[in-house]
């Protein structure tokens, strides 16, 4: 049983030790132990050692789904270093964002991915590299590593140069670096964004995350032997706490995957014998959708767990009947509380899975409440608050922010509205942040709205969620023009597309004149949610 008295690394260690010779990790060529995949981990540490990596130092991690991530997290965390994913989907200054405000040491990532030049995209945003340093505008960045890719450039290193400088390190001095890390101790900075329109950093340590994840794979019913497909995203915490770290406290089989598309998942599922394959609904919706997918065996499916968007009662019925999985099991999290806090349970029925986020898991306190900070009445609604083990220690340099989130008790404020039934499940109804979620991914208007303030035809922007039936939501943004601009729709929506992550750009533009404000200047939204129904049909999200 993992406690909060435990660590990454220790982890790594126990799972060695349990489970030895079994396969801990396959990526195409590349087949893993998990006792090989403790030492390739103890390897890389070796080599941020060598690298000048201090406990509490921070990397960040900017790849897809490669084995290669899952190495170096291990290998900076065994170090003592804090791991900080970005989205793979960031343009360049969005990233450059978030590796200026984490102070990031050492970026970990791929010379090429979806035809992305991840070092140019980076250099392109922020000025090319200066002296010594990959990137100028990172004083920060000391060292580059192309975790796939050929190196070039100053402060570049090859993910097989960088492990083999690390072999000057003795392998004792990575054993008392490991030994060294402390339950309390940060473990990551994911950053999300918020209503100031700045990502934000939540720090979680090792012992929480680790305590959150072993309930979560017990409620899930993730078992030893299990053949774990993850399609989630590394860099969310669907991908890797819920992902990879739960798959080796339990001893599955890591199957990262690249890029989501329907025939070549399917093939997967039979070739390899998955029996796990978690997702947000728009994957199970495709691959149900797929004409072809009776050819494809799909017997040894057995586990699913989903969430992130409203789901159909009837989704749930065709996952269990057409898919044949055993077990579908919906939660709700928020990268502040380490991804966890409601999850319904296998025995649940189909209707409670698709309109419920499930029950608070143990030891944790989940209440809805009202403006008077009182908890509402069982069926009547009220902001999601939670407090235990899995809320974030705070923001990372973000003293005021995290006041504001989290209070003096305690408690964690989601801004998110929920009702919670007699029976302690919650049902999540608004959103008092206004964000919304695309295809599984978190929006946030804020940052968005910040972010087309670039474009030199618009002066005024706001941005609202409208449902989608593919997407669940996707935004639309309502467009003040600049001055003697005459911006159009559609090249609105190609310079978002150009600058900044494909899921943050609004599907739908409308030109206006004005936008609406109230008494106070700012912008009513309920009126753009109206005016949206009104242009795109049915009720705005």
């Amino acid at each position: 049983m993992i406690t909060d008295a435990e660590t990454i690394p220790a982890l790594v260690d126990r799972a060695a030790e349990r489970f030895g010779a079994r396969s801990a990790l396959e990526d195409g060529a590349a087949r893993l132990t998990f006792a090989e995949l403790a030492a390739a981990g103890r390897r890389a540490a070796r080599a941020f050692i060598a690298a000048g990596l201090a406990p509490g130092d921070r990397v960040a991690v900017w790849a897809p789904n490669v084995h290669e991530w899952i190495v170096a997290a291990i290998g900076l965390q065994s170090a003592g270093g804090v791991l900080v994913p970005l989205n793979t989907r960031l343009k360049g200054a969005e990233a450059g964002y978030v590796l200026a405000k984490s102070g990031a040491r050492i970026l970990c990532t791929v010379g090429e991915f979806l035809g992305t030049d991840y070092p140019a995209l980076l250099r392109g945003a922020l000025g090319g590299a200066g002296p010594g340093r990959p990137v100028a505008d990172l004083p920060a960045l000391e060292r580059l590593i192309l975790l796939r890719g050929a190196a070039a450039g100053a402060g570049v290193t090859t993910w097989a140069d960088f492990l083999a400088r690390g072999d000057a390190v003795p392998a004792v001095e990575a054993e008392r670096r490991a030994a060294a890390v402390a339950p309390g101790d940060l473990s990551d900075i994911m950053f999300t964004s918020g209503t100031t329109g700045n990502p934000k950093g939540a720090m979680t340590a090792h012992g929480q995350n680790l305590c959150a994840f072993q309930v979560w794979s017990e409620v899930v019913g993730l078992r030893e032997g299990d053949r774990y497909l993850i399609v989630n995203p590394f860099f969310h915490s669907f991908g890797y706490k819920a992902g990879w770290l739960s798959a080796l406290m339990c001893g599955a089989t890591i199957l990262p995957h690249l890029v989501f598309d329907v025939p070549v998942v399917l093939a997967r599922v039979g070739a390899e014998r998955v029996t796990v394959l978690p997702g947000p609904p728009t994957l199970y919706q495709a691959i149900l959708a797929y004409p072809e997918r009776g050819r494809f065996d799909l017997s040894s499916l057995r586990l699913a767990v989903t969430g992130a968007a409203v789901i159909p009662v009837e989704l749930i019925h065709r996952m269990r009947d057409d898919l044949g999985f055993e077990t579908v099991i919906t939660g709700y999290g928020l990268t502040e509380t380490c991804g966890i806090v409601t999850m319904c349970r296998y025995d649940d029925d189909p209707e409670t899975i698709a309109t419920t986020s499930g029950r608070a898991i143990p030891g944790i306190e989940v209440r809805c409440v009202g403006d008077d900070g009182r908890e509402a009445p069982r069926g009547e609604p009220g902001e999601v608050v939670v407090r235990g083990y899995n809320v974030m220690r705070g923001y990372f340099e973000e003293s005021a922010a995290t006041a504001e989130t989290v209070d003096a008790e305690g408690w964690l404020h989601t801004g998110d509205v929920g009702v919670m039934d007699a029976r302690g499940y919650l049902r999540i109804t608004d959103r008092i942040k206004d964000m919304f979620i695309m295809g599984g991914f978190n929006c946030y208007p804020a940052e968005i709205e910040n972010l087309m303030r670039g474009h030199d035809a618009v002066e005024q922007v706001a941005v609202i969620g409208v449902p989608d039936e593919r997407m669940g939501e996707v935004g639309m943004a309502f467009v003040v023009p600049a001055a003697g601009a005459a911006p159009t729709p559609e090249s609105v929506i190609a310079w978002c597309r150009a600058n900044m992550a494909n899921y943050k750009v609004p599907r739908h533009v409308a030109i206006v004149d004005a936008l609406p404000l109230n008494a106070m200047g700012k912008v009513t939204k309920f009126v753009l949610r109206e005016r949206a129904a009104a242009r795109l049909g049915g009720p705005a999200a």
